[in-house]
């Protein structure tokens, strides 16, 4: 049987448009730094690192873990390193989570991030699509969620409206609000967003997250090892991660079966069985604002076409039953590599108490999930105040 296995130190740099100020390297070493510090232990410390980062050409590095790894103290420890596009920070810690639970390692970091303003993210997203089949209608990730959000409109009409998408880039931008590490922190209304700039219809600039230069880390440790290093550990009770079809046109984006059998996967390890009742609070993965709506109903919060009544319910607002993204979501801070892991980082701390002025009270259960690719991997993470 796996051993319990929990976060027991968390790290994230401020998350802006550029950092001329550090190299990649010297960016996640503040992360990873800050994570340690958190728990009290060193470099040193730790058994093996696991680390998460986009495709090279976002950040303009070849091989970046040969730099990476020396600087949040790897050299002479095992090290690997994960790249699942905008899932690699939470495969990265899911990955440190098996090492532990398999008890190979009593403590193991991980870390993720990204510096796309030393890259060329677009043009690397342009290009993970299929030549022939899916490039010319799905190049870049604005063009190929558009087709998402249309997808969804078209089969819930009128149920769905890009006034709900704007809903959601109101919310988790005044949530940013609060996060002293979010890049975009603005108060908005509905006719903002509606006002905005065109990107692909029906996306239009405050519908899109920006991008970032940013790094997170989290110290994950065996159940022992845990009560000695945090007063209140975030536990994993339940991991789930699945990919699906490469090819844009086998997948149903508007509703993504490697999401739904993500979270299916956690919430039979975790024991959940009616995720918007026994969970108290979830970070999701929305780069663009009608994902949120997605993942309402991919990840059971409503039934499928119900995610805009559940935005315009309130219900997901900060102050609401059950808020989702108080952090500001990936809508307020997208250092790609790192975003998944950010998603994990923000959840454990509102399990551990740590969450600042986006704390939400009384949390005990709370879920991290993420997508990365052609919208063909999933990942979702359970947390909890108890094993």
């Amino acid at each position: 049987m796996a051993r319990s296995v929990a976060v027991v130190g968390t790290g994230q740099t401020r998350h802006v448009s550029r950092r001329d100020d550090v190299n990649m390297a010297e960016m996640v070493r503040e992360a990873a730094l800050l994570a340690l510090q958190d728990t009290g232990l060193g470099p040193g410390d730790v058994d093996a690192v696991v680390v998460g980062s986009a495709p090279e050409i976002f950040e303009g590095v070849n091989s970046p873990e040969n730099w990476v790894g020396p600087a949040v103290g790897a050299a002479g420890k095992p090290m690997l390193r994960i790249h699942t596009g905008g899932t690699a920070g939470a495969s990265a810690a899911i990955a440190a989570y098996y090492h532990v639970a398999s008890g190979l390692f009593d403590t193991v970091l991980a870390v993720a991030y990204e510096k796309l303003s030393d890259g060329s993210a677009q043009y690397g997203l342009s290009t993970c699509c299929d030549p022939l089949w899916d490039r010319d209608f799905a190049c870049g990730a604005p063009a190929l969620v558009a087709l998402q959000a249309r997808e969804y409109m078209a089969r819930y009409h009128p149920e769905i409206t890009e006034e709900h998408g704007a809903m959601v880039a109101v919310k988790n931008r005044k949530n940013a609000l609060l996060n002293p590490c979010a890049q975009l922190r603005m108060e908005l209304t509905v006719q903002d967003v509606m006002d905005s700039a065109p990107v692909a219809s029906p996306l239009k600039v405050l519908d899109c997250c920006p991008t970032s230069d940013g790094a997170a880390a989290l110290v994950i440790a065996s159940g022992s090892r845990a009560r000695k290093l945090a007063a209140r550990p975030a536990w994993i009770t339940g991991v789930g991660t699945c990919t699906e079809s490469p090819y844009v046109p086998d997948v149903d984006m508007a509703y993504p079966e490697s999401c739904v059998r993500a979270a299916q996967h956690a919430y039979q390890m975790a024991w959940v069985y009616e995720p918007l009742k026994e969970l108290d609070v979830a970070e999701v993965y929305e780069a663009f604002s009608f994902q949120e709506l997605i993942w309402y109903e991919t990840l059971g919060f409503c039934k499928p076409g119900q995610g805009g009544r559940l935005v315009e319910s309130g219900i997901t607002k900060l102050d609401g039953e059950f808020p989702v993204n108080p952090s500001g979501g990936v809508l307020s801070s997208n250092p790609i590599g790192a975003s998944a892991m950010i998603r994990q980082l923000e959840a454990a701390r509102q399990v551990m108490g740590k969450a600042g002025d986006h704390q939400v009270g009384g949390v005990r259960r709370a879920l991290a999930h993420s997508w990365g690719g052609a919208i063909q991997f999933s990942t979702v993470t359970i947390f909890s105040n108890e094993p």
